[in-house]
């Protein structure tokens, strides 16, 4: 038996933050994580060649370097450092060409105009934007719902003409927003290949906010990788969560959520053990893992099971890492500094991939991000080398394995041997990530869906992960939703995680009678058949 403050279910980057913000409450706290490294899907290893590291799941961290949360922990104090390519972003294209995020606004406007005028000015417009209400913005993305605070401030800086702009803003498909505010053709491929980092299609509702977003933090903070690895992300959030006194448990898989008297107590390990928790237990694990098998012996009410059941996924990755014996030979010199590129499609392009997907045909010309973790950050791989790799979504339904998987990856890398020629006699070793893969290495990422859930209007705010309160509290007291199943959702800024301990101070606080309360006559009323 182990008693504790609280237990944290899942070490990933929501479940660290979680119990960092525990602890700096004077909380005694238990982190269990199931896999042998915490991380979940913000680790790194060596998968291809000796000294080359490879980051087996996310890569870039604009969310990151941006969120306040991230920032507050200063775990520059515990041994993160950041790097940065000289160009945080490019869009290569099979004619020579390439649409460049460069570091500086400047900079990016300036090759914009050259290829067409009135461009370059068009984008300083988006930056100057994004400037003004930069700083309530994320601070509404970060907090739980509704962000009355941020949102008020937003309200005052944009005023009625601009708050009508950006409500637009938040509902058009990206690839209007470039034809409406660009006459060229890489304005667009930016914002559209930004967006599809979701899995919104270029002409579905609210995919012009998410490549907006992107492309602003690129111009804000860059998109910016942990020197030596991914992993060194998730060590420097354990370092500092271990020097508060949080114990970590790894390796230890949790079975289930205990309860009593209709409130969560704590969890049982695999090997039997419990974890007694007195004030909270908060989940780091898919919404659908916590309702259907942590609380599978638990009365649930029948309408929460069905929207649970009706929970959708994101498309499914595959993904596949490189050692190369020099950098890869671009056509388009603007891709050689890029950390990131998108290769395989042009504007028309991202339109067919998308069909394809959802459809679920195996799309024939794929669209890709690929990094340059070298470029970005020397100490990846041998000087002169590059550690690199690629993704693609793929449909679901569809058994990746065998020749399926082999023929998907020919394709990849015929993509980027159009846009590289010469990249395949540079790979000196590969190591191919199916879906089937990227789930058993972290059984988080459900059938290779590696942003918990789809980004799709129908499953934001108040309906995340289903029709409720769009906070981290869930309908058995004590317990809390930590995952990027909960509001805002995907990417690694570690509000889920913040959010569900902030909650979980708040009902164990002064006012806590009443949250308490509140928070069960808003459940029941929602849940009532």
């Amino acid at each position: 038996m182990i008693n504790a403050d609280a237990v944290v279910v899942g070490a990933g980057p929501n479940g660290l933050v979680a119990a960092n913000a525990l602890a700096d409450a004077g909380w005694d706290v238990v982190l269990v994580e199931a896999n042998d490294q915490v991380g979940g899907a913000v680790r790194s290893a060596e998968v291809t060649a000796p000294g080359y590291v490879s980051d087996l799941f996310s890569a870039f961290y604009p969310l990151a370097a941006a969120s306040p949360i991230i920032r507050d922990l200063h775990l520059e104090e515990h041994g993160l450092v950041w790097r940065r390519a000289p160009h945080v972003l490019a869009h290569a294209l099979e004619d020579g060409s390439a649409a460049v995020l460069c570091s500086r606004a400047e900079d990016t406007a300036e090759g914009l105009e050259a290829q067409a005028a009135g461009d370059g000015d068009a984008w300083l417009e988006l930056v100057a934007g994004w400037d003004r209400v930069r700083d309530p913005l994320l601070d509404a993305l970060f907090t739980p719902f509704p962000p009355v605070t941020s949102g008020a401030r937003m309200l005052r800086r944009l005023g009625a003409a601009g708050t009508l702009d950006f409500a637009r803003l938040g509902v058009m498909p990206v690839r209007r927003l470039g034809e409406e505010r660009f006459s060229g053709r890489a304005p667009g491929l930016l914002l559209t290949g930004n967006a599809m980092h979701s899995d919104l299609a270029p002409d579905a509702a609210g995919s012009a906010l998410f490549g907006w977003l992107l492309c602003m933090l690129g111009q804000d903070v860059g998109f910016p990788v942990p020197e030596g690895g991914a992993g060194e992300l998730a060590a420097a959030l354990r370092r500092r969560a271990e020097s508060l006194g949080v114990r970590v448990l790894t390796g230890t898989p949790v079975t289930t959520v205990t309860t009593a008297a209709g409130r969560a107590t704590g969890v049982r390990l695999a090997d039997g053990t419990e974890v007694r928790a007195r004030r909270g237990v908060l989940a780091d694990v898919p919404a659908p893992a916590l309702y259907e098998k942590l609380l599978a012996d638990h009365p649930l009410p029948r309408r929460l099971r069905r929207d649970i059941g009706r929970f959708q996924w994101d498309n499914a990755t595959i993904k596949v890492n490189w050692a190369l014996d020099r950098p890869v030979p671009w056509t388009a010199p603007g891709a050689h500094g890029a950390g990131t590129v998108h290769l395989g499609v042009d504007q028309d392009g991202f339109v067919d991939f998308s069909a394809d997907l959802t459809v679920g045909r195996v799309p024939q010309r794929p669209f890709m991000l690929f990094g340059q973790m070298t470029t970005s950050d020397p100490t990846r791989s041998p000087a002169g080398t590059e550690s690199a790799w690629a993704y693609t979504h793929v449909p679901h339904g569809i058994d990746w394995s065998g020749q399926q998987l082999a023929d998907h990856v020919d394709r990849i890398e015929a993509a980027v041997e159009r846009v590289a020629p010469g990249f395949r006699d540079s790979a000196v070793a590969r190591h191919v990530q199916s879906p089937s893969d990227l789930e058993s290495e972290n059984p988080s990422l459900v059938g290779g869906a590696i942003n918990a859930g789809t980004s799709g209007l129908h499953q934001q705010l108040v309906l995340r992960p289903t029709p409720g309160l769009g906070r981290p509290e869930t309908p058995v007291p004590g317990l809390y939703l930590a995952s990027a199943s909960a509001h805002p959702g995907g990417g690694v800024h570690g509000a889920c995680g913040w959010n569900a301990a902030r909650a979980a101070i708040g009902a164990n606080g002064a006012t806590g009678g009443v949250r308490r309360a509140l928070t069960r006559t808003a459940w029941a009323r929602l849940l009532k058949d």
